[in-house]
């Protein structure tokens, strides 16, 4: 974060986002209009009204009504103007400024999401949300209006009482000084406060997601005390801020009774001849300047704090890396209809690293899947197996080589193109709140009588009456167990129907019988073709065509099974570790 107050440049975009196509070159000069007008057309009520006390003009009394019904009038219409300016910029700015940042948030990479804390994320679309959606305007209202009516009443002031020019500018070089005192620490209050909130979302979060951990090892008391203490460091935060507001309001005090005290001497001097009405108008609105000069600071300081969130937002619309173009329209249009027709996949010299100062997790790699191959993957922990996944979805971009799938260079091709043609049953498959039908099939695509086909060859010896399209999915499908979520991963990938079928350690969290009818269901529904299993348990592989061995990164064996274990070489001794003997095989 920076120190020197909002940057010009998050001014610019956020106004620039409210103005629309109208442009700051027609909102901003329009809003400056409505300020004008708003502010005469107040003060000029109660000059006119001194005006009438006084009979400044020999005219009846139906005049000077007349004259004040119509500015009242005008005071109505230009409120409605200015109030209308504010709305549609900071509505619009919000409005577009959150769809461009979950627009962004939807297309940043895997490797954001790793190295951003989750409270961080929950904290912009919360509390920053909010603040531009409610906060923003009404303390952009409040100044816009205090700001108007001050200036229009030491105008005023100057015009009845010229010598009380010579005091402006002393008291406005010393009401600046007090307010950027004032802001340059409310700023980096606020700005902690906001920190401190996303660290009592981060843990809160963290917090839900070991639940079950903490109860098991008794901790929730020691998670409870470090909750409340978060939640305590954010209140002070709070309390800080509170704290400088009052001490801003009392320097504004000295401020205003100076005021009140150089136009008072002015008016009772004589020296500038006034009418006894006009002395009092002064005086009335030298008074009311005070609470305004606060309220207009006060109000000030706080639209310079909320923009801190419009900053936190920006960030999120111009600084996070963005995946490649969902459509390629130019490469995807060579794509046959039925592509992938065989699922061949061919690795040429890949290399991947998650983020540019880390090392490659996969160097070099040569790999020829033939179609309709079934090939199991397996390592130690941290070999680069998954990392095959992440490059064949692209969740990260490679740094060198090719990979093709049917003779298509698939980093050439849009991101949704590449993904909808290929099916994944991931460890931990994520359900939705819903029906099962709508956790197949979110946008409607498929006909029931094929989801119920799929539904029923997927769950085999499952309780069916579970598996119907109407039963209902509590959040994260907490209401099946994990061999049941599988299951509808596994639903999910029949009804795709894609020749190539990747299954990210997919059964390593469930018992060996739920595992072998998942990998009996596999080899029934996904016959011809090109199966990609990355297993925790070897068993799980044995039975496959070929066996790829990771290690550091790189292919270190890959061949039949019974081939690595006649090289005696890792799988052979992963084998001996898992109990596998040669009959296994």
């Amino acid at each position: 974060m920076k120190n020197n107050g909002i940057p010009l440049s998050i001014l610019t975009t956020y106004f620039r986002s409210g103005s629309g196509k109208l442009g700051i070159k027609v909102v901003l000069p329009n809003l400056i209009l409505a300020i004008i007008f708003t502010a005469f057309c107040m003060l000029f009520q109660n000059v006119w009204l001194s005006f009438w006390s006084s009979r400044r003009f020999e005219r009846h009394d139906n005049f000077y009504i007349g004259i004040y019904v119509f500015v009242t009038i005008m005071f109505v219409v230009c409120s409605i103007w200015q109030f209308s300016t504010i709305i549609y910029v900071t509505n619009r700015s919000s409005n577009l400024l959150n769809i461009k940042a979950i627009n962004n948030i939807m297309h940043a990479p895997m490797a954001f999401f790793d190295t951003t804390p989750m409270g961080r994320i929950v904290n912009r679309f919360t509390k920053d949300t909010d603040v531009l959606d409610n906060e923003i305007a009404d303390q952009a209202r409040m100044t816009c209006f205090g700001f108007g009516n001050m200036g229009g009443i030491i105008i005023m002031c100057c015009i009845f009482l010229p010598w009380f020019a010579i005091a402006v500018p002393i008291l406005a070089v010393y009401v600046v000084c007090i307010f950027n005192y004032y802001q340059s620490t409310a700023r980096e209050v606020k700005r902690l406060e906001g920190i401190k909130r996303s660290l009592v979302f981060s843990t809160f979060d963290e917090t839900l997601q070991g639940m079950d951990t903490i109860k098991l090892y008794s901790s929730s008391k020691r998670f409870i005390n470090k909750n409340t203490d978060l939640i305590n460091s954010m209140n002070e935060a709070y309390f800080y801020t509170v704290g400088i507001q009052r001490w801003l309001a009392m320097a504004l005090h000295g401020v205003s009774a100076s005021v009140n005290l150089i136009v008072g001497l002015l008016a009772v001097s004589r020296v500038y001849p006034i009418s006894a009405a006009s002395s009092g108008l002064l005086v009335s609105y030298i008074v009311q300047l005070s609470m305004q000069l606060i309220s207009f600071t006060k109000s000030l300081g706080q639209l310079e704090q909320y923009m801190s969130s419009v900053e936190r937002v920006c960030e999120y619309v111009t600084e996070i890396p963005q995946e490649a173009p969902y459509e390629n329209e130019a490469e995807d249009a060579k794509i046959p209809p039925n592509w992938p027709v065989g699922g061949h996949i061919i690795f040429k010299d890949v290399s991947l690293k998650y983020r540019p100062e880390l090392p490659f997790v996969l160097k070099n790699m040569d790999l020829d899947i033939r179609p309709g191959e079934r090939i199991g993957i397996c390592g130690r922990t941290g070999a680069g197996k998954s990392t095959i996944m992440t490059a064949l979805y692209r969740l990260s971009e490679i740094e060198t080589g090719q990979m093709y799938i049917d003779g298509i260079d698939i980093s050439k091709i849009g991101l949704f193109q590449l993904r909808s043609h290929l099916a994944i049953i991931p460890q931990d498959p994520v359900l939705f709140r819903g029906d099962i039908r709508r956790n197949l099939d979110p946008f409607g695509e498929t006909d029931d009588n094929v989801l119920r086909e799929a539904l029923a060859l997927a769950s085999g010896s499952f309780d069916n009456d579970k598996f119907a399209l109407d039963t209902f999915v509590e959040d994260d499908g907490s209401n099946f167990s994990l061999g049941e979520r599988q299951v509808i991963a596994l639903c999910r990938a029949l009804i795709r129907k894609s020749k190539i079928l990747i299954l990210d350690e997919a059964t390593s969290s469930v018992d060996y019988e739920t595992d072998a009818r998942i990998q009996s269901t596999i080899a029934t529904g996904f016959q011809g073709c090109t199966i990609l299993c990355i297993a925790h348990r070897l068993r799980t592989i044995l039975n496959y065509d070929r066996i790829l061995v990771m290690d550091k990164g790189e292919c270190a064996e890959f061949d039949t099974p019974r081939a690595l274990w006649e090289q005696n070489g890792i799988f052979r001794s992963m084998c001996d570790k898992s109990g596998i003997e040669e009959g296994d095989l």
